[in-house]
């Protein structure tokens, strides 16, 4: 199990207190696996365990936790105990937290017993947890149509850091996404990590193309141009001449998303979507 160390010390800030909800066991069929978890304030929360009922009740438990700090174990036969068809059951830990813990964080739940020898998620009312593995970094070039609906599909899937680089007076302000104001788009790609995942689509093929070439010179994971097919054969000449090899240039995936839903920019954003949750954080999100 991991815990989201950024949500976490961002909700505190803004609330102080939170109550956590950990799907700390998931048997037969469930909404969300274990490991899941989302925190809750008085009058909001971050994240889902699936929804429904079982979402419902835990918000209601996890708010009596936030109010008294006593920590709860709760076991729900999804049918039997909430009326929902799913035929499995689920084990919730629900805690308050005024701190972010020290990472691995081990502590009882429930129970007396000693802790458990050896590693373990949730045995004999124990939990332990490291931090979440890094977040994926996607960095959107261009925050045009496509870039914004781009943005807006990608910013609230788990376990991504968005990031939109665009010159200073196109850039909006779009929710859970990190801008980057750059007057030359070209040289800010200095300040992405090499394992960065890149999708290339500005408002001038110049700078694609200036953009590619950076891309292939600073390294990375995964990189999608925007285009048709007749720009990309041109671009590929071009990345040629600049002295890139043939398979430096095969990692560039032209076009981006899948082109059988359309041009539309949501249509573009769900097939990149799409792509990104089937692929690995190194096989590249085109």
């Amino acid at each position: 199990m991991t815990l989201d160390v950024a949500a976490l010390s961002a909700a505190l800030a803004t609330h102080g207190a939170v109550a956590r909800v950990l799907v700390a066991e998931a048997r037969g069929s469930v909404p969300r696996g274990a490991g899941t978890g989302m925190l809750v304030w008085g009058d909001g929360f971050d994240g889902t365990i699936g929804g429904g009922a079982l979402e419902w009740r835990a918000l209601a438990l996890a708010r009596e936790v936030l109010a008294d700090g006593r920590a709860r174990v709760e076991r729900m036969p999804l049918g039997p105990a909430l009326g929902q068809c799913c035929g499995g059951a689920v084990t919730l830990v629900i805690e308050r937290l005024d701190a972010v813990p020290d990472l691995p964080w081990t502590r009882r739940v429930e129970g007396n017993r000693p802790c458990p020898a050896g590693p373990f998620l949730f045995a004999e009312g124990w939990v332990r947890e490291e931090a979440a593995a890094p977040a994926r970094a996607v960095w959107i070039w261009g925050a045009g149509h496509v870039g914004r609906a781009l943005a807006g599909v990608l910013a609230p899937l788990p376990d991504l850091s968005v990031t939109v680089v665009d010159r200073p007076d196109r850039l909006p302000e779009l929710p859970d996404v990190t801008p980057l104001a750059a007057v030359d788009l070209p040289r800010a790609m200095a300040h992405a990590p090499d394992h960065a995942e890149h999708l290339i689509l500005t408002w001038s093929h110049e700078v694609d193309l200036a953009l590619c070439h950076a891309a292939l010179r600073h390294g990375f994971a995964g990189c999608g141009l925007i285009g048709s097919a007749t720009k990309w054969a041109r671009f590929r000449a071009r990345l040629r001449d600049l002295g890139h090899s043939d398979d430096a240039i095969a990692r560039i995936d032209c076009p981006i998303g899948d082109p059988s839903l359309g041009k539309h920019p949501q249509a573009i954003a769900v097939g990149v979507a799409a792509r990104l949750l089937s692929t690995g954080p190194r096989e590249g999100i085109t």
